[in-house]
């Protein structure tokens, strides 16, 4: 997909480019949802293929564009993991954490950066911040709905993704893939939320690498 944008039958607007100024159209009045469709590095690819079973814990930690480089260092030692090894992925990091605090100033952001093989978030929902940045790594990325695909009714009241889910199969992110969702608590979007969902473990055949930024209130 090339420069697509979804419109739903209810006004919201999914855009879907492979330059990353769609980013930026995350702060468009009705849309919920930007994603950068790029190519996998391989030069990443490689350094997270190197790693023996990594195992990082999903820590949510407060950060800033002062201390990411420090803060995701002392992660990633934390977890076991040697930063000089990984040179290429903290780069990619901090050119994301830049793309957000861009688009968030002001706002109070935490970053996520954990591996996962199991079935995590299983139903799809929304979250209440403002927005959030995903990129899997490695393996299955995020699952996500147009608004016209959900049945918000049947969200609020606990019905499974069986009713949720209106029609159709989800949308997914592949590898790589750089998402900006807006959230319920984002002003004027209440009710809006994009609903998603971590994908099944049966739909990746590798351990998932995810990072995530998360912008809540104003400092």
């Amino acid at each position: 997909m090339i420069n697509k944008t979804i419109q739903s039958p209810t006004t919201l607007v999914h855009h879907l480019s492979r330059e990353p100024a769609v980013l930026d159209r995350i702060a468009d009045a009705r849309t919920n949802l930007s994603v950068w469709q790029r190519n996998p590095d391989p030069d990443i690819a490689l350094e997270l293929n190197s790693l023996f079973s990594p195992k990082w814990r999903d820590v949510r930690q407060l950060t800033s564009v002062g201390s990411f480089d420090a803060d995701v260092r002392a992660h990633l030692i934390q977890q076991g993991a040697a930063p000089e090894q990984l040179g290429y992925f903290c780069a990619d990091l901090r050119k994301l954490a830049n793309i957000f605090f861009r688009i968030c100033r002001g706002l109070q952001v935490n970053f996520r950066l954990f591996t996962s093989d199991e079935d995590d978030c299983r139903r799809f929902h929304v979250d209440y911040r403002y927005l959030r940045l995903i990129c899997t790594y490695q393996g299955a990325g995020t699952e996500w709905l147009t608004n016209d695909q959900v049945d918000r009714e049947a969200y609020e009241r606990g019905a499974p993704n069986t009713a949720i889910v209106r029609y159709g199969i989800p949308n997914h992110l592949e590898s790589f893939w750089v998402g900006i969702f807006k959230d319920d608590a984002c002003p004027g979007n209440a009710g809006n939320g994009l609903m998603h969902r971590s994908p099944p473990a049966s739909a990746s055949k590798r351990e998932r690498v995810v990072f995530c930024l998360d912008a809540s209130r104003r400092r």
